[in-house]
């Protein structure tokens, strides 16, 4: 079984991996912003293309981990999550949200598991 591997923007790591039926993929957002909501949705939308690029998308989601620098802004990211999953609970995976440290500017960061 081939590894399939997607680029990301960072040297020495990948934004994405499928092996085995199985896809691992991180994001964090590309724009300049300090805003959660706005940070969440770009990082939301560098998933999906990880996730196209892997042959799945947001609907075959198991597991996601969202990493937030201050758990205090748990109900932006909410909205911008909840607006990206959509309705349907059949399409939501299990979830945990943390606060943790983050690379300087970068807000959240998420990491996904998906059936491939």
């Amino acid at each position: 079984m081939d590894i399939t591997r997607i680029r990301g923007p960072y040297t020495g790591r990948n934004s994405g991996t499928s092996y085995n039926g199985m896809g691992w993929a991180v994001a964090t957002t590309q724009i300049d912003t300090d805003d959660v909501f706005e940070q969440t949705a770009s990082t939301l939308a560098r998933l999906d293309e990880s996730l196209r690029e892997m042959g799945t998308d947001k609907t075959r989601l198991l597991s996601a981990t969202i990493y937030l620098t201050d758990i205090a802004q748990k109900d932006a990211m909410d909205r911008a999550w909840t607006t990206w999953i959509g309705d349907d609970p059949a399409h939501w995976p299990q979830r945990a949200c943390v606060q943790s440290g983050l690379a300087a500017g970068h807000l959240v960061e998420i990491v996904v598991l998906a059936a491939v």
